[in-house]
């Protein structure tokens, strides 16, 4: 595994620092936040995200003038800089005079001024406007010697249901279906309720509370277009920074597994890839699911761009507003998820926000400094603890991670998924599944790489593709090839039912995948929550064993090619298949056709680690709630040790490692206490 190189070789470090908005503060608190940045280790300040009326009061007249003595105020102060461009708040004079630049919501109602990402994607005067912005900003800072990047809006998304969007919607339906109307209406099946289009404009953009709700295929592409939107708006609002100052990277603020926007479409653009993490521990009290929900985002994001480190560019310390229930981080658990992101593949622990707002919409929510406290604060000392932590881990910096299993999340499968009229009318659940398949994995120190089902499979022992509902254009012999080359692939129930247009097969569900795994998919029964059957397992090479709750979706399906590994039982289909392995050139494809417990998806998934020989992090069983990650550098190899627990653990060592962060030497075992970390690398 080659190691990356650092985010900006000008600051070759792990980056501590977060928003900083100094426009809210007079120069007196500036230097006081300067005297603060010090004793927290706070050196990276990301500055102007939401600043744009702040350098623009009115229209053609900048005030440039406070951002300068900020910006040499940092680097006086020996720390850096990611500026923003100020796109997601346009000044109220600019919602006023140019009012086409606002949102219109889905009840095709022109938003007012006001809130943030309040405006319209396909506007041609605001593009018109953030690109001047931009220029102005790259121009003036573009070499200046406290800059480490350029970090593009803020958490781009939210669909606008203007007339703009929507003739831009149909001009990208005309370029997918080469201005041919009769293959957009053949790929929809318009003439399903006579819903036929004989003119392009008769087009309109999806959804309720107005519009088209039946062409899901319609549905399917205008989520996608909405991502190309954006991308098409970041590549016009970051194109003068890529033109002025070619040698500062690129950055823009992503979301987790957030709808709106497919993360892999952006990706390409941008130079290091950030999200912003806010569990809601509170909804989930010290659950490890929670903490499993952060790890496989983590996964999601270093696999962006081919594993190359990402960026946590935003947390918390303490408590968000906009949480339910606005819950305290006990002591140690904010250091554990900043470590956390960092075993996983972050080069950064950066924070919302730096000092606590006075008034407004956040002012309850969380921050380095809190209201009157300085350094006076638990949260303070907390983040002072992450920052000294950072500095000790600077070797880990660029660090690569190795990974035996591919786990597929596809953006696009959740859209056709959860856009289905049926089985269910609810939530059918793709994501929790795609979780369930990660968390035995990750509970076991198994390296994961969680990637898109357009991606390369090369190298992986194991792939598992949880409810490929949507098979796009070459990914049936992407996996057909994976598993002839001696590869095993688990897929499940709702695999490969329509394609890229949301059009079922014609050969019927499984479609281009019924030879991978040798069987038919003849019909799903969705059950009732308290309606359950069973799934019993009878012999086989894996080692599975024993009887198991299926409930919410089972297929009736019929092996042809394929070895019978367990039947339903208790049902009117008992007997008929539930899972089949088929054996295919030098591999296997695995069919799980029933949501099944927990205790069957953890067997399985521990059989195939343990059949495919797949190397976990270290070589034994971990504790119950803790877990292990390795990153190597050309400093070596670091084993994150984290304890997600409220209880202190031993975990045994097989050789003597020296512990990072506490500068002691182990050998034989360590001792690990509740939220605590260790940072373990080989002696010798």
């Amino acid at each position: 595994m080659k190691p990356f190189s650092p985010i900006n070789s000008k600051y070759p470090e792990l980056w501590h620092g977060g928003d900083y908005n100094p426009e809210q503060w007079s120069p007196a608190i500036w230097q006081e936040d300067m005297r603060l940045m010090d004793l927290s280790r706070f050196k990276v300040a990301t500055v102007g995200v939401f600043s744009w009326v702040s350098l623009e009061p009115e229209e053609g007249v900048y005030t440039f003038e406070w951002l300068d003595e900020i910006m040499d105020l940092l680097h006086a102060n020996g720390k850096f800089a990611v500026m923003a461009t100020p796109s997601a708040a346009p000044p109220a004079w600019m919602s006023k005079k140019y009012p086409e630049i606002l949102k219109v919501g889905s009840d095709r109602v022109r938003k007012l001024h006001g809130n943030r990402v309040n405006f319209d994607w396909s506007s041609p005067v605001y593009r018109e406007k953030v690109r001047a912005m931009a220029t102005k900003l790259a121009e003036r800072y573009g070499d200046h010697p406290a800059l480490l990047m350029w970090h593009v809006s803020n958490e781009y998304g939210g669909p606008s249901y203007s007339e703009y969007n929507r003739k831009a919607f149909i001009g990208w339906l005309q370029k997918k279906f080469d201005n041919d109307l009769a293959k957009l209406n053949a790929a929809y099946w318009t003439p399903f309720w006579g819903h036929t289009f004989t003119d392009w404009d008769q087009i309109e953009i999806p959804g309720h509370p107005l519009s088209e709700t039946a062409i899901q295929g319609l549905t399917l592409d205008w989520n996608r277009f909405n991502t190309d939107e954006i991308v098409d708006f970041f590549l016009n609002e970051s194109q003068p920074l890529r033109e002025i100052s070619p040698d500062v990277p690129i950055t823009t603020n992503l979301m987790g597994f957030y709808g709106g926007l497919n993360a892999w479409k952006i990706a390409p653009h941008v130079d290091v890839v950030a999200w912003d993490s806010y569990p809601q521990f509170s909804q989930e009290p010290m659950s490890l699911r929670s903490w499993a929900k952060i790890a496989i985002v983590h996964d999601t994001y270093r696999c962006l761009k081919g594993g190359q480190p990402f960026m946590l560019i935003e947390c918390t310390p303490s408590s968000s507003n906009w949480y339910p229930v606005m819950s305290l981080k006990p002591p140690g658990m904010h250091r554990l998820e900043a470590i956390q992101a960092i075993a996983h593949g972050s080069d950064s622990v950066m924070y919302f926000q730096w000092r606590q707002s006075r008034g407004s919409q956040e002012k309850l929510h969380g921050a380095v400094v809190s209201h009157g406290r300085g350094e006076n604060s638990r949260v303070f000392r907390d983040v002072a603890t992450v920052g000294y932590d950072l500095e000790l881990l600077r070797d880990v910096v660029g660090g690569a991670s190795k990974s035996e299993v591919a786990l597929i999340y596809d953006w696009e499968v959740a859209w056709a998924i959860e856009g289905s009229c049926g089985p269910i009318q609810k939530d059918k659940g793709y994501y929790d599944t795609v979780l369930d398949h990660y968390i035995p994995l990750w509970e076991a120190g198994i390296g994961v790489d969680v990637l898109s089902s357009d991606c390369d499979l090369d190298g992986y022992k194991l792939v598992i593709a949880p409810m490929l509902h949507l098979v796009k254009p070459g990914v049936a012999e992407r996996l057909t090839q994976f598993v002839e080359s001696g590869g095993t692939l688990v897929a499940t129930y709702m695999t490969g039912y329509v394609d890229e247009n949301d059009l079922v097969f014609e050969n019927g569900l499984l479609g281009p995948l019924q030879d991978l795994f040798g069987i038919q998919v003849e019909e799903l029964d969705a059950r009732f929550p308290s309606d359950t059957a069973q799934v019993v397992v009878g012999y086989n090479e894996l080692g599975l064993d024993g009887i198991f709750q299926a409930s919410t979706f089972c297929e009736r399906i019929q092996a042809t090619t394929a070895e019978v590994i367990a039947q339903y039982s208790g049902v009117w289909y008992s007997s008929e298949p539930a899972v089949t392995i088929n054996r295919v050139g030098m591999g296997q494809a695995i069919y799980v056709a029933s949501r099944n417990d927990n205790l069957f998806t953890d067997g399985l998934v521990h059989s195939l680690v343990s059949k495919l020989d797949i190397e976990s992090a270290v070589p034994f069983q971990l504790p119950d709630g803790v877990s292990a990650t390795k990153r190597t550098t050309e400093a070596g190899e670091f084993l994150f040790i984290l304890n997600m627990t409220q209880e202190t653990h031993w975990v045994p060592l097989p050789d003597s490692f020296h512990e990072v962060l506490s500068g002691q030497d182990l050998e034989g075992s360590l001792e690990i206490g509740p939220y605590c970390v260790a940072v373990l690398k080989p002696l010798g």
